[in-house]
């Protein structure tokens, strides 16, 4: 909206205002102002978007000031809002017991054109977009200028459904800021749902724009209307995904939500429960879009993907998007395939890589070292265990800096990882892990040293460069003296000193002696620095 255009539509707000508040009100102040509070028997107060609240003068608002915008605004609707014609301000009542007006919240209405222009490659995809949060961040607005957009710049038939005048205005003729869009208004907040339905059916609308989806039959409604090919933009209540899956009234915008019962096989092969959460059906919406902010989204672009991650506990991050950058284009794809065993590099520095998320100051949510995106690297390998501690597992990938990550799903898995004494109990597992042709790995003991060695021989380290053999080398060495020592301390001896090491593999001995409920500590300096175990009173001398 350019600034004459509006200085006009705040003109029209200050004729409808008592001359208590009109004096207050100029064009600069109120460039960042949401709304305008008149209650009675209070100072009138503006509300800037900053949240910082101006109080109007010093005199208190009585029923007179009331009456007298009342009397110059059309009547309230059942919802008790009202509007300016040929305006996006909007005018809601508060009334008392006996349904008298004894306060007014005038917001106002603005247009701000550029606020999509990070999801203009999402908006011309043809897909159904929803988008989440708080009030007062900006969803109304760029619903106003999406519709512009899809109706002047594609070309599409665009029908919006406008229950309380916001997205178009108050009055019988659209704001221009929706372009060739159509609106259809509302006459009451419980039609909206038929009105919904009545659009599809009489104006053969090939986008429909709804501006708060709040209740379950008019999220039925978005479901009837996507199933017949139309492409639907809509905002709802909730501040994130995560919290719209969690509601009963609206979860079916995502595909709803159903308890399952899992077989004993399947519970085993996800390392679940037996009674999970699953989603019920394809969601009604493709895309989903957080507001975090005026200035940044969150962009879900697969609902489904992203409904099925937050229910199984997956980490799952959002694309970060901010208003003043474009995305012209979808990121470049890196290319998937299934790397073989002979692919994972022999040189210390691909080996001794350790598998970080792209550092991104604009991630949200999550910071797990190890996303989902991960696997698209090159030599990148999936683990699944059965009946090995994932405890130890973790902590040998994580020190050793190892090219993998622990998955609890055998579909997803590259190799598989079993304790040996429990071949006969997970039969049904190999089984299937043989019928999907990965390759299993047995361990002797749930020992750091022990798995340690399988880790090393399933992902070929072997293959590596002499100094990097040396150091696993030495570090199982060191692992195996530090076990000798504990079973020598749990036998009766006082202390037991160990031969010199670095530090990452002094770390690694200390892990173990307090997996034994023991404790170590490092003596010695420079090269001599090394463990000494002891029994608990000789720790304290």
């Amino acid at each position: 909206m350019s600034n004459l255009q509006f200085q006009n539509d705040l003109d029209r707000l200050t004729e409808v205002l008592p001359d208590k508040v009109r004096r207050y009100i100029s064009y600069e102040k109120m460039e960042d102002v949401i709304e305008i509070v008149l209650d009675i028997g209070r100072t009138p107060e503006i509300r800037h978007s900053g949240g910082r609240i101006e109080y109007l003068g010093s005199e208190f608002v009585t029923e007179e000031d009331i009456n007298y915008i009342t009397s110059r605004i059309q009547e309230f609707t059942s919802d008790n809002r009202s509007g300016i014609p040929g305006t996006l301000h909007r005018i809601s009542a508060i009334r008392n017991r006996q349904g008298k007006i004894i306060g007014l919240t005038c917001r106002i209405g603005r247009v701000v054109t550029g606020t999509i222009a990070c999801i203009k490659d999402i908006c011309m995809m043809n897909k159904s977009i929803l988008f989440l949060g708080r009030p007062g961040v900006g969803k109304t607005t760029k619903l106003r200028e999406i519709s512009r957009l899809v109706a002047d710049e594609l070309g599409k038939r665009v029908v919006i459904v406008d229950t309380s005048n916001e997205i178009a205005g108050d009055g019988d003729t659209p704001h221009p800021a929706i372009g060739h869009a159509r609106r259809m208004q509302v006459t009451q907040p419980e039609f909206q749902k038929d009105i919904m339905i009545e659009a599809v059916e009489n104006h053969t609308p090939e986008v429909i724009v709804v501006d708060e989806i709040g209740t379950e039959a008019e999220a039925q409604a978005a479901r009837t209307i996507a199933e017949r090919g139309v492409m639907l933009i809509a905002t709802a209540h909730g501040n994130s995904l995560e919290n719209l899956i969690k509601n009963p009234t609206l979860s079916d915008l995502v595909g709803g939500i159903q308890s399952v019962t899992l077989g004993d096989d399947e519970a085993k092969r996800r390392a679940s429960q037996k009674t999970v959460l699953e989603r019920e059906k394809q969601p009604t919406f493709d895309v989903v879009i957080e507001i975090l902010d005026r200035n940044t989204l969150a962009v879900y672009k697969n609902t489904a993907e992203a409904v099925d991650y937050i229910l199984r506990g997956w980490p799952i991050r959002p694309e970060i998007r901010k208003v003043d950058k474009t995305y012209d284009a979808e990121p470049q794809q890196v290319e998937k395939h299934e790397p073989a065993i002979s692919d994972i590099p022999g040189e210390i520095n691909k080996l001794e890589q350790k598998i970080q998320p792209e550092h991104n100051t604009d991630s949200l949510k999550f910071s797990f070292s190890r996303q989902k995106y991960v696997e698209e690297v090159k030599g990148f390998k999936k683990i699944y265990l059965y009946a090995v501690s994932r405890t130890i597992v973790e902590k040998v990938i994580e020190r050793l800096n190892l090219n993998a990550e622990i998955t609890r799903n055998l579909d997803d898995a590259d190799i598989v990882i079993a304790h040996k004494n429990f071949i006969k109990g997970g039969a049904k597992v190999l089984s299937v892990a043989n019928d999907y042709r990965l390759q299993i790995f047995y361990v002797k003991t749930n020992s750091m040293a022990q798995i340690q060695k399988v880790l090393k021989e399933a992902l070929q380290i072997t293959e590596a460069s002499e100094t990097l053999c040396g150091y696993y080398d030495d570090a199982e060495r060191a692992l195996d003296e530090a076990k000798a020592a504990i079973n020598k301390i749990l036998a009766g001896a006082e202390h037991v000193e160990l031969t010199p090491q670095n530090q990452h593999i002094r770390k690694l001995q200390h892990e173990l002696v307090e997996q034994h409920n023991l404790e170590s500590k490092s003596v010695g300096e420079g090269s001599n620095r090394h463990l000494k175990i002891v029994g608990g009173k000789d720790f304290h001398n």
